[in-house]
């Protein structure tokens, strides 16, 4: 199964603003895993907007 070159450009420059990891290591995760770090970022990001 292919992944959309744009979703992934999109999971792969929210993760690396957040985490500052270099592109390979983020390009080595797989599809679900790199999901799940981007899903708990935008977690995080919500109780530090709820927090203002």
């Amino acid at each position: 199964m292919t992944y959309a070159p744009d979703r992934l450009y999109e999971e792969v420059a929210y993760i690396a603003y957040h985490f500052h990891w270099p592109l390979d290591d983020l390009l080595d995760l797989e599809h679900r895993e790199r999901q799940r770090f981007a899903h708990e970022i935008g977690m995080i990001n919500q109780r530090i907007d709820r927090g203002r």
